[in-house]
């Protein structure tokens, strides 16, 4: 059992987190603004 103040893990896991955040949050912005344009035609 790993300690409950594993602060390696906790970097590696904040730092995909944050990675993924940074495309998922455009994206989602991307394809939010397409269905805007598609709808207001």
């Amino acid at each position: 059992m790993q300690s409950a103040n594993d602060m390696k893990a906790h970097s590696k896991t904040y730092g995909s987190f944050i990675g993924m955040l940074k495309w998922a949050v455009p994206l989602i912005a991307l394809i939010t603004l397409l269905v805007v344009i598609l709808i207001s035609d």
